[in-house]
């Protein structure tokens, strides 16, 4: 198992080329830029994929989603002043912002249908729009049992009702209901240090701390029998 340090510094390696380039490194590039072998980059990306730093592509050892970004197509695009960037769900469109810092704009859609929704950030801040609110469907406990549909489910609505209305539908689970400023602290809470050098993976007792700080306490997120990192 790689020490902390390595593994910060490859998650440097692909958050400041996401920045930056506006697209992840490849493998190769990250071999140069680290001073190792194809081979020591891919086994650097799973000793991260294994703390849930990275997900990777199930066929081959190249990342696919290094949150908040996402490397492939999604319907959460933050366009920023330099360029922009896929996410994966809202709460990481507005990580994104915050990391790449500046005024940005979040294109997404209500519900993931057929309506369109813009969302202006500054600093990661949203401008106005204190009437939507965020959907989170199924508990953090879970989210890494599947995490694609984790943040595939964490969607933009008008109002609670909505939501509900929305879940009966598509016969998909009631989770919990968040005002989009709300996403927004936590947001900057949770990634607002993941450019850094010595970012390292939140513990699930770190994760909690955090979500007490965004006034999001409820049962829904709670973490107390989890331990590890999250």
């Amino acid at each position: 198992m790689p020490d902390e340090h390595a593994l910060s510094r490859v998650h440097y390696e692909l958050i400041h080329g996401l920045v930056e380039q506006f697209a992840c490194p490849t493998n190769s590039e990250l071999a140069l830029r680290l001073g190792a072998s194809t081979d020591q980059v891919e086994e650097l990306l799973l000793a991260l994929s294994n703390i849930h730093g990275v997900v990777l592509h199930p066929h081959v050892r190249e990342p696919w989603v290094i949150h908040p970004f996402s490397v492939t197509p999604t319907i959460n695009w933050v366009q920023g002043q330099r360029g922009g960037w896929w996410a994966p769900c809202v709460w990481c469109a507005l990580g994104v912002a915050c990391v790449v810092g500046g005024e940005a704009e979040i294109h997404t859609r209500f519900g993931g249908e057929a309506e369109t929704l813009r969302i202006p950030v500054i600093e990661g801040e949203p401008a106005g729009l204190d009437e939507i609110w965020v959907h989170f469907a199924i508990p953090p406990s879970k989210a890494w049992e599947n995490v694609h549909q984790h943040c595939s489910l964490v969607l933009p609505f008008r109002s609670p009702e909505e939501i509900r209305k929305w879940c009966d539908r598509h016969h998909l689970p009631h989770g919990e209901a968040v005002p989009l400023r709300q996403v927004a602290r936590l947001a900057r809470l949770w990634y607002g240090s993941h450019s850094d050098p010595d970012w390292h993976k939140w513990r699930f007792i770190e994760a909690q701390d955090i979500f007490r700080k965004s006034a999001l306490n409820s049962p829904f997120r709670d973490l107390a029998a989890r331990t590890g990192r999250f």
